[in-house]
């Protein structure tokens, strides 16, 4: 079996890319750092580093949309997919992915104007959760508790001005059992999965939370594969909070970060994910592209 090398797509080395890189080294299989920074596409001409597969972990969503765009066209294999990535990048486009394909997630409304935002808020009821349709790290959500502070802050994103700041994505608020659920997905397995707990309504570990084991029950198995396959994505992270009607899936994450979860597992993530590069990297077949 041929040798395969990895191209790993990054704008900076966190935790997860220092232990994916040290998982190559030890598993013999050799990486190219591709810092989104450095590249520049002729859009007419393949110009890139001779790699047989990709994976994306870049921070910077639009650098890492347009590169995953640019090699499909030429062949070139990437985890996850151009696809993938641009519906997880965007809140909305995950939601309706979620619903077209049955998978449980919490009501979410849409709205375009200060004054329909309002309507809608008060049809879901208060408290409701406003978010921006793109962003990670839980930045940039707001829990509105009355029609003042829905007022503020409408405010604030129509003075904001940006386009992402003028859809309204208005999601209704539900009461965590002082935590929610990091589940890890891999092709067709769930590997690890935590909890991730806090005081603070925003349970994010980038914000404070802790992670602690979770159990993979068939259930959350179930949900986090369907939402991994709804949207398309191989290698991501899918969050899932307890409401009473169920578990229901927040979003879904490419590039997801692990430093937490990899705390309550034995399972090698870092490893898994270079095994699962290379699995794919032979199964592809890339076909020469003139240049």
């Amino acid at each position: 079996m041929s040798k395969v090398k990895i191209g790993v797509l990054l704008s900076r080395i966190r935790i997860e890319e220092k232990l994916i890189f040290k998982a190559a080294e030890r598993l013999g299989v050799d990486v190219v750092r591709i810092d989104d920074r450095d590249l520049i596409f002729d859009l007419g001409k393949k110009d890139f580093p001779e790699v047989d597969i990709v994976l994306d972990r870049g921070l910077v969503h639009s650098r890492a949309e347009y590169t995953l765009r640019i090699l499909e066209s030429w062949g070139i294999p990437t985890v996850n997919s151009y696809k993938a990535t641009i519906t997880c990048d965007n809140k909305f486009l995950t939601n309706m992915a979620l619903i077209e394909h049955g998978v449980p997630t919490l009501r979410t409304m849409l709205a375009y104007t200060p004054e329909s935002a309002i309507e809608a808020i008060e049809r879901l009821g208060y408290p409701v959760v406003l978010k921006p349709n793109t962003g990670s790290w839980g930045r940039l959500l707001a829990k509105i508790n009355d029609r003042d502070a829905a007022e503020a802050v409408l405010e604030h994103k129509e003075i904001l001005g940006s386009y992402h700041h003028s859809i309204f994505y208005i999601q209704e608020y539900v009461q965590k059992p002082g935590r929610d659920i990091r589940a890890f997905v891999i092709g067709d397995s769930v590997i690890a999965a935590s909890y991730r707990q806090s005081d603070h309504w925003i349970t994010n570990t980038a914000r404070g939370g802790i992670s602690a084991p979770c159990p993979i029950t068939p259930e959350i198995e179930d949900l986090a594969l369907r939402a991994a396959n709804a949207v398309g994505a191989e290698i991501a992270g899918v969050d899932i909070i307890e409401t009473p009607e169920g578990y229901k899936v927040i979003e879904i994450n490419v590039g997801a970060e692990f430093h937490g979860l990899i705390e309550t597992t034995d399972r090698d993530i870092p490893g898994e994910i270079i095994s699962y590069l290379v699995s794919k990297a032979h199964k592809s077949t890339v076909e020469p592209v003139a240049s």
